[in-house]
Protein backbone atom coordinates (compact mmCIF):
# COMPACT_ATOMS: atom_id res chain seq x y z
CA UNK A 1 0.00 0.00 0.00
CA UNK A 2 1.60 3.32 -1.03
CA UNK A 3 1.00 6.03 1.53
CA UNK A 4 -0.18 9.48 -0.35
CA UNK A 5 1.08 12.88 0.98
CA UNK A 6 -1.09 14.77 2.35
CA UNK A 7 -1.82 18.23 1.13
CA UNK A 8 -4.04 20.46 2.90
CA UNK A 9 -6.66 22.46 0.82
CA UNK A 10 -7.54 25.79 0.77
CA UNK A 11 -10.68 25.29 3.34
CA UNK A 12 -8.85 23.07 5.58
CA UNK A 13 -6.79 26.25 5.87
CA UNK A 14 -7.62 28.24 9.31
CA UNK A 15 -5.30 30.90 9.99
CA UNK A 16 -5.78 32.51 13.55
CA UNK A 17 -4.61 35.76 15.19
CA UNK A 18 -1.84 35.48 17.55
CA UNK A 19 -0.52 38.24 19.95
CA UNK A 20 2.54 38.26 21.27
CA UNK A 21 4.29 40.42 23.80
CA UNK A 22 7.71 41.92 23.65
CA UNK A 23 8.13 43.06 26.76
CA UNK A 24 12.23 42.26 28.23
CA UNK A 25 12.28 39.17 25.97
CA UNK A 26 15.50 38.15 23.98
CA UNK A 27 15.49 39.66 20.38
CA UNK A 28 16.04 36.24 18.62
CA UNK A 29 14.08 33.79 20.66
CA UNK A 30 11.23 36.13 20.25
CA UNK A 31 12.00 35.76 16.33
CA UNK A 32 12.04 32.61 16.15
CA UNK A 33 8.70 32.15 18.42
CA UNK A 34 6.65 34.93 15.84
CA UNK A 35 8.65 32.91 12.50
CA UNK A 36 7.36 29.84 13.78
CA UNK A 37 3.84 31.34 13.92
CA UNK A 38 3.75 33.00 10.52
CA UNK A 39 5.08 30.22 9.29
CA UNK A 40 2.59 27.36 10.56
CA UNK A 41 4.83 24.92 12.29
CA UNK A 42 2.85 25.03 15.48
CA UNK A 43 0.24 23.23 13.81
CA UNK A 44 -0.17 19.73 13.12
CA UNK A 45 -0.91 20.04 9.21
CA UNK A 46 2.19 22.26 8.42
CA UNK A 47 3.24 21.86 4.99
CA UNK A 48 6.39 23.40 3.47
CA UNK A 49 4.99 25.63 1.14
CA UNK A 50 1.72 26.16 2.12
CA UNK A 51 0.32 29.48 3.89
CA UNK A 52 -1.17 27.70 6.62
CA UNK A 53 0.57 29.69 9.87
CA UNK A 54 -1.16 32.65 11.72
CA UNK A 55 -1.45 36.52 11.81
CA UNK A 56 1.04 38.02 14.42
CA UNK A 57 0.99 41.14 16.48
CA UNK A 58 3.83 42.22 18.08
CA UNK A 59 3.22 44.34 20.86
CA UNK A 60 5.80 46.12 23.10
CA UNK A 61 9.03 46.43 20.74
CA UNK A 62 10.85 48.68 22.14
CA UNK A 63 10.59 47.05 25.37
CA UNK A 64 13.06 44.19 23.71
CA UNK A 65 16.63 43.27 25.15
CA UNK A 66 19.41 41.85 23.67
CA UNK A 67 22.62 40.22 25.15
CA UNK A 68 25.99 40.83 25.15
CA UNK A 69 27.22 43.80 23.35
CA UNK A 70 25.02 44.13 20.43
CA UNK A 71 23.31 47.12 21.61
CA UNK A 72 26.84 49.06 20.74
CA UNK A 73 28.23 46.26 18.47
CA UNK A 74 25.41 45.58 16.21
CA UNK A 75 25.06 47.32 12.60
CA UNK A 76 22.02 47.61 9.89
CA UNK A 77 23.09 48.44 6.81
CA UNK A 78 21.33 49.57 3.66
CA UNK A 79 22.06 51.01 0.48
CA UNK A 80 20.34 54.25 -1.69
CA UNK A 81 20.79 52.68 -4.67
CA UNK A 82 23.55 55.90 -5.55
CA UNK A 83 27.42 54.94 -5.86
CA UNK A 84 28.68 55.51 -2.28
CA UNK A 85 25.23 54.92 -0.99
CA UNK A 86 25.86 52.85 1.87
CA UNK A 87 23.94 53.76 5.09
CA UNK A 88 24.95 52.00 8.51
CA UNK A 89 22.89 52.41 11.57
CA UNK A 90 23.46 51.22 15.28
CA UNK A 91 20.77 48.45 17.11
CA UNK A 92 20.77 51.08 19.70
CA UNK A 93 20.00 53.99 17.70
CA UNK A 94 17.30 51.86 15.36
CA UNK A 95 15.67 51.25 18.84
CA UNK A 96 15.07 54.27 19.41
CA UNK A 97 14.37 55.73 15.83
CA UNK A 98 12.39 52.40 14.48
CA UNK A 99 12.73 49.52 16.99
CA UNK A 100 9.73 47.97 14.60
CA UNK A 101 12.02 47.53 12.55
CA UNK A 102 14.78 45.35 14.51
CA UNK A 103 12.07 42.71 15.03
CA UNK A 104 11.07 42.88 11.36
CA UNK A 105 14.61 42.46 10.47
CA UNK A 106 15.18 39.08 12.94
CA UNK A 107 12.32 37.89 11.73
CA UNK A 108 12.70 38.42 7.95
CA UNK A 109 16.47 36.29 8.39
CA UNK A 110 13.92 33.12 9.43
CA UNK A 111 11.74 33.20 6.94
CA UNK A 112 12.10 31.78 3.11
CA UNK A 113 13.71 34.92 1.15
CA UNK A 114 11.28 34.78 -1.68
CA UNK A 115 7.56 35.39 -2.73
CA UNK A 116 6.35 32.87 -0.16
CA UNK A 117 8.42 35.25 2.81
CA UNK A 118 7.67 38.38 1.56
CA UNK A 119 4.11 37.40 1.54
CA UNK A 120 4.18 35.65 4.86
CA UNK A 121 5.84 39.66 6.43
CA UNK A 122 2.79 40.74 5.47
CA UNK A 123 0.90 38.96 8.11
CA UNK A 124 3.13 40.22 10.73
CA UNK A 125 2.29 43.87 12.54
CA UNK A 126 4.57 45.05 14.42
CA UNK A 127 3.74 48.29 17.56
CA UNK A 128 6.54 49.85 20.07
CA UNK A 129 3.29 50.39 22.29
CA UNK A 130 1.38 48.03 24.65
CA UNK A 131 -1.59 49.58 21.86
CA UNK A 132 -2.74 47.39 18.76
CA UNK A 133 -5.45 48.61 16.20
CA UNK A 134 -7.05 44.36 16.21
CA UNK A 135 -8.83 43.36 18.80
CA UNK A 136 -11.64 43.39 16.51
CA UNK A 137 -9.67 40.26 15.36
CA UNK A 138 -9.17 39.01 18.61
CA UNK A 139 -6.30 37.51 18.92
CA UNK A 140 -4.95 35.03 21.84
CA UNK A 141 -1.75 35.71 23.73
CA UNK A 142 0.88 33.51 23.38
CA UNK A 143 3.50 33.00 25.66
Amino acid sequence: MVQKTYYPKPGEISQEWALVDANDQILGRLATQVATLLLGKHKPNFTPGVESGDFVVVVNAKRIRVTGNKMEDKVYYSHTGFPGGLKSIKLREQMVKHSDRVIRSAVWGMVPHNRYGRKLMTKLKIYAGPEHPHAAQQPTRQD
